[in-house]
């Protein structure tokens, strides 16, 4: 295994493999739209942290590079640009065991674009127009494979609007085909919150929804976008989140039976590649995190209206945004910069935690999940899975350590705040039954203050510590 090392910014650059016909170029940001303020609370968290990053496999078995990649259950499934999909062992990634491919398909014309888990079963998008289902048949053997199981639009669903001319729609000046199909690359695919529900979006502009009990597509909307669609999110509301080479973001719900437009963003001044949605910190309401080729995210929330405002963008990225992914409350970018950034979000207060370097070309896809192998109390471990144009997927993980150090000088600003506390203390000794009283009132009011004080700070370890240390004393 590698040793951990400081992560740094790498100073190599290129230009991204053009897989759409917009360009990555990358452009500068809206400058009316303000970077989000640093971590606040004196940077204290910041300050107590020190990154570490190690890359601990890098996977061989594709002879292209990875155009998608997903975990689900126990395994690792990525897809290619030359129609593989391969499923790994997720815990054989994260182990000293050397890594090998389980199983691998192929399935269509060009890149697999997108991939999805539902229970035993695989979605994935491709660029010949299809969406493919696949079943995970011995997945509690050791000899798991991957079935074909249908290809949407399925054959009874193609052939009943076949039928009928209302279902038939133009695509081209002299070419029609039923609005079942998606007649360009599907780029993206989410799932309901339920799981009853699967989307698409395409390169052709629309946005389709599939049931997944039977794959029968429901409803289609055509033109939702006036150019490619690239990225595609569900927030935990039900909120669908379309990203588009339009440089717009739209947000749709679903009324009744149809799906109606909310409201469209446009803040981005180049097109949108990725979509993320996290939780937020202040609110019940989901995040956005949306990243184009302006080189920035942006960060949208709901106001008390419920309607979507802008946050504020995340700068540091020297080139596009391909890639965003969210655990707990980290964000992780990847760019054509040949970077991943890490970023953590504190009320609306966000901080770049590390930049992760390694690739030697733009950062396609990445995913990222904590990390089961080193539970701790103090430490926050993450495994981090990236692929990259140069051929390579790497899986890393990295960790948040606290800095004993720093601790200990964050325990000397908590025992200030016990000084008074410790003072009324010793007048106990000698004060009379009113004045004990009155200090009893006063202890009270610093021990809250001690504690309210560390917690907001972010001492929670300091904490731990000076009060075993008290009992250690007793």
């Amino acid at each position: 295994m590698m040793p951990f090392y400081q992560t740094s910014c790498s100073r190599n650059s290129s230009k991204a493999e053009q897989e759409k016909p917009t360009s990555l170029d990358s452009q500068p940001s809206f400058r009316s739209v303000p970077s989000i303020k640093s971590l606040c609370h004196d940077q204290s968290f910041s300050r107590n942290l020190e990154t570490q990053h190690q890359c601990i496999a890098n996977l061989k078995g594709q002879n292209s590079y990875t155009s998608s990649l997903v975990l689900g259950g126990k395994f690792l499934f990525t897809g290619s640009s030359d129609k593989e999909i391969c499923m790994w062992e997720q815990k054989a990634l994260t182990s000293t065991i050397d890594a090998s491919i389980i199983d691998t398909v192929i399935a269509g014309e060009g890149a697999v674009k997108s991939l999805v888990i539902l229970a035993d079963k695989v979605f994935s998008a491709h660029q010949d127009h299809k969406i493919r289902v696949w079943r995970i048949e011995n997945h509690d053997t050791d000899t798991p494979k991957i079935v074909h199981l249908a290809t949407l639009p399925i054959l009874s669903d193609r052939a009943f609007k076949f039928m009928l001319p209302k279902n038939h729609v133009q695509i081209r000046r002299h070419k029609k085909s039923t609005w079942v199909h998606h007649v360009d690359t599907v780029s993206a695919l989410a799932l309901s919150n339920n799981k009853s529900f699967l989307y698409s979006v395409s390169w052709d502009r629309t946005l389709k929804i599939w049931r997944t009990s039977d794959f029968k597509c429901l409803e289609s909307i055509a033109n939702a976008h006036d150019d490619a669609i690239n990225a595609l999110e569900i927030s935990q509301d039900g909120d669908v989140f379309t990203g588009s080479a339009d440089k717009r973001i739209k947000m749709w719900r679903k009324e009744e039976k149809k799906h109606l437009l909310v409201c469209t963003l446009e803040k981005h001044r180049s097109g949108v590649n990725a979509l993320a949605v996290g939780r937020s910190s202040t609110s019940t309401h989901s995040v956005l995190y949306s990243g184009a080729c302006d080189r920035s995210i942006l960060v949208w929330e709901k106001d008390e209206n419920g309607e979507m405002v802008l946050v504020g963008a995340l700068r540091g990225h020297k080139k596009s945004i391909l890639c965003l992914a969210v655990v707990a409350d980290l964000v992780c970018s990847g760019s054509e910069d040949k970077t991943v950034r890490v970023w953590r979000g504190v009320e609306r207060c966000y901080s770049c935690l590390s930049v992760i370097s390694g690739h030697s070309g733009p950062v396609k896809c990445l995913t990222v999940t904590s990390d089961q192998q080193i539970p701790s109390d103090t430490n926050s471990s993450y495994v981090l899975y990236t692929a990259s144009l140069d051929g390579e997927t790497k899986v890393g993980r990295f960790l948040f350590l606290f800095s004993k150090a720093i601790c200990m000088m964050n325990m000397v600003k908590i025992c200030q705040l016990t000084y008074l506390y410790t003072i009324f203390c010793i007048i106990d000794c000698w004060a009379s039954d009113l004045e004990k009283k009155i200090s009893a009132k006063f202890q009270l009011f610093f021990l809250f203050s001690w504690i309210v004080y560390s917690i907001e700070k972010g001492y929670h370890y300091e904490m731990i510590m000076l009060l075993k240390l008290g009992n250690h004393f007793d």
